[in-house]
């Protein structure tokens, strides 16, 4: 038992510093490329941030722990809303300005709706991981050339502008890419491995252990980005870190499981969980969108974001 902890523990801290390292030299690289700052940050920067929950769910999909890593992906959206953005609304209120974002926000849903569709009946096929990956690489497209053609000024452009690391030789990126390609997956296999032995110990099933502790873990860069974008005052870059995350949680890796292990998912994945995020998802739209002409989360939506965690938390142990 010692030892799968010890390896949970080592997995998730080099998998969250590994990701960093990763988003830094990528980050870096594109940058010494010439590639606008806006692009980068609604690419790679927000990309990077899902790295851990990617190579997890392609770690847990290839065990045959589907459920692992369908659980990685619900949960992992509900904590970066939950538990992340009310963390970060406690901070402060937070405003949105972009223009980006108020188009970001409805592809989210627009993306959750679609994962919905795909799990309603309980399975994850392979046809339907494949589409999902279409989506995505649309999805990208699209983000790529809005961001070549869009020529008003945005305050998300300027805060990522800020973020995106200057003056770092290529070699040094390079080689931080490097290291973040070849520890990432190291990391994604010593957690999986870990959760799994504590899962059984417990009695844990698959799902509750990607939906809880692993999927908790996986968010803590987008944890480490939200808190510091909201200290920092870049309010635009903190939901944006949220928004892009869960978009490609949804998108890009959902869509692992179903390529590599597909087959029927948890009935509670279904029946519960997937609703979860949908509410949560259009909860987080509905404070933004409709808040009237301040458009920010305020802290009382910060405290109610933690109530449900907590909540959600709570009914999970229950259930198991």
């Amino acid at each position: 038992m010692l030892l799968n902890i010890l390896m949970l523990v080592a997995g998730l801290a080099v998998l969250v510093w590994s990701a960093d390292k990763f988003v830094y030299g990528a980050a870096a690289f594109a940058r010494n490329l010439g590639l606008p700052p806006m692009l980068i940050g609604l690419t790679i920067v927000a990309m990077g941030s899902s790295a851990p929950e990617m190579f997890v769910a392609a770690t847990a999909s290839m065990d045959g722990m589907r459920d692992t890593a369908v659980g990685n992906v619900l949960g992992s959206n509900v904590a970066n809303i939950t538990l992340i953005l009310g963390l970060t609304a406690m901070i402060g209120a937070i405003a949105v300005s972009s223009q980006t974002l108020k188009r970001e926000i409805p592809m989210m849903l627009a993306a959750t709706a679609l994962a919905g569709y795909f799990l309603h009946d309980g399975m994850l096929t392979r046809t339907e991981g494949w589409v999902l990956i279409g989506a995505f690489l649309l999805l990208m497209l699209y983000l790529i050339w809005h961001a070549l053609t869009n020529k008003d000024p945005d305050p998300l452009a300027a805060e990522a502008d800020e973020e995106i690391p200057k003056d770092v030789p290529t070699s040094k990126a390079l080689i931080w890419l490097v290291v973040g390609i070849i520890l990432l997956p190291l990391s994604a296999d010593w957690m999986v491995d870990g959760a799994v032995g504590i899962a059984k110990y417990y009695g844990l099933s698959d799902l509750i252990i990607g939906l809880t502790i692993i999927a908790v873990g996986t968010s803590l860069p987008e944890l480490a980005a939200c808190v510091a974008s909201a200290l920092k005052k870049e309010d635009d870059l903190a939901i944006g870190n949220i928004v892009g995350s869960n978009m490609f949680n949804i998108l890009a890796v959902l869509a692992l499981p179903g390529i590599i292990a597909p087959g029927v998912v948890d009935a509670q994945a279904v029946s519960r969980d997937l609703y979860m995020v949908i509410a949560t998802s259009i909860a987080l739209a509905l404070f933004v969108l409709l808040s009237g002409k301040d458009r920010e989360l305020k802290r009382w939506h910060g405290g109610l974001f933690l109530v449900i965690f907590i909540g959600y938390q709570y009914v999970l142990f229950q259930a198991h």
